[in-house]
């Protein structure tokens, strides 16, 4: 072919060998992409895909810029090496006149994606086309080397920056949009929040991106650490979840059902963030922070639910307890008779009150359901247990041993209980399982 091309200059056919050379080599690099599935397209072909048949093909498209760089063009680059070697030849101004066709087809649908219109869900996929043409530079540098390839090497480029660029914005509208969520959409047993679960694991395919995430930095900043701006956008992520979940919580009529589901939904946080690289990024103090977040509303939860209970175990100020009752009518404690019985009825209601209502909520982790528990039983089974020893005598509508096998504390002592009591003693506690 090299000897063919120099007879056809001598002979004073240049332009007719660039020719040739073009219209054969160009057909066959374009029906190569072809075969491919390669196919020039536009923003508005683009915007009008489902997302699943999007997807599916900027999947492919990743597969054709490989095989188009490494195989094909690096394929026709020695071809055209090989014909104009040596001689009066200007190589590279054929070579990319003879591929420029193809490369704007090739290039065309990358472009199409990071003009569309940006949504959370292309994040990932934007990240993954800018992974290959970051990965691909150096070999289009090689493929498109010389002055008069240099507008090829440049489309290439300003293909990866505008893939970085939509990318960053997609990020910055996913921050936004966490925040300003307004779904009205209520979780009724106070359990994780979809928007939670979503964010999360968005968050957590993040970090399987953390490589490239640190080269999309660096094409924006400068004299910062990759990894420090890695934390602060996931932090500002996080932040504008819990801010968002400090709205929705205002949903909720009852005071204690608002914090259990605070203490649900930044628990998930908490947790989920422990069992990933999150953690590494976020660091020991936002754990921590975010924990006594847990804690305090878990104590909230603890003394808004049960105030009204507790307090029907005390005597102090009701009627009866001052001196208005007649000396037959009163205990060795001063406090009549009618007054036990009225704290002892008004204990039991607004128990199977709470019970009732109670039973509907969810506290999906089983550790912190456990915890809870715990915590409930260490305030609440002293003051029955004081009352039952001081007023006892009169009348219990639940015993201190049922009452001990609400929390699961002495089933031993009752080897004969009905299953059915137990039960549903054991779920007054108003933390259930998880329901299937």
């Amino acid at each position: 072919m090299n000897d063919i091309a120099q007879q056809l200059v001598q002979a004073g056919n240049q332009q007719s060998c660039y020719k040739i050379y073009r219209e054969s080599r160009g057909s066959a690099l374009e029906s190569s992409l072809r075969k491919l599935g390669v196919e020039k397209l536009t923003k508005d072909d683009v915007q009008k895909m489902q997302w699943e048949a999007l997807e599916a093909k900027i999947g492919n498209w990743i597969q054709f810029m490989r095989i188009a760089v490494k195989l094909l063009l690096a394929g026709e680059r020695k071809i055209c090496d090989q014909i104009f070697e040596g001689g009066n030849f200007n190589k590279d101004q054929c070579f990319a006149e003879m591929a420029t066709n193809s490369v704007v087809t090739l290039l065309s649908f990358g472009d199409a994606v990071a003009k569309s219109k940006r949504s959370p869900e292309k994040l990932f996929v934007l990240l993954d086309m800018y992974e290959v043409m970051r990965e691909l530079q150096p070999e289009i540098e090689v493929v498109f080397e010389g002055k008069a390839c240099s507008e090829m090497r440049e489309t290439a480029l300003g293909l990866t920056k505008r893939l970085a660029q939509t990318a960053q914005e997609t990020f910055a509208d996913f921050e936004e949009a966490v925040e300003k969520d307004a779904s009205k959409t209520i979780v009724q047993d106070g359990t994780v929040h979809p928007l939670t679960s979503y964010v999360i694991n968005y968050v957590k395919f993040l970090f399987d991106y953390q490589s490239t995430l640190k080269l999309l930095f660096q094409e924006f900043e400068t004299g910062s650490e990759t990894e420090s701006q890695l934390a602060v956008v996931t932090t500002r992520i996080m932040q504008a979840l819990q801010n968002n979940l400090d709205g929705k919580s205002k949903q909720y009529k009852d005071p204690a059902l608002t914090h259990l589901f605070l203490m649900n939904n930044v628990h998930y946080m908490v947790r989920s963030v422990r069992r990933s690289e999150a953690k590494d990024i976020l660091g020991d103090d936002w754990i921590q922070r975010h924990r006594r977040i847990v804690q305090q509303n878990a104590n909230q939860y603890k003394r808004v639910a049960w105030a009204k209970v507790l307090q029907a175990l005390s005597v102090q100020g009701a009627p009866g307890s001052t001196g208005s009752s007649t000396p037959a009518d009163l205990n060795s404690s001063g406090v009549s008779r009618a007054v036990i019985k009225e704290r002892f009825k008004a204990f039991n209601t607004q128990f199977e009150e709470l019970h009732a209502k109670q039973s509907l909520w969810i506290v999906p982790d089983q550790e912190l359901r456990e915890s809870l528990r715990l915590a409930i039983a260490e305030v609440l089974l002293p003051a029955y247990r004081s009352f039952i020893k001081r007023f006892g005598y009169v009348t219990a509508p639940i015993t201190l041993h049922d009452l001990l096998l609400i929390f699961g504390c002495c089933a031993e002592l009752h080897p004969l209980a009905s299953i059915e009591l137990i039960s549903r003693l054991y779920h007054m506690i108003a933390v259930p399982e998880l329901q299937n």
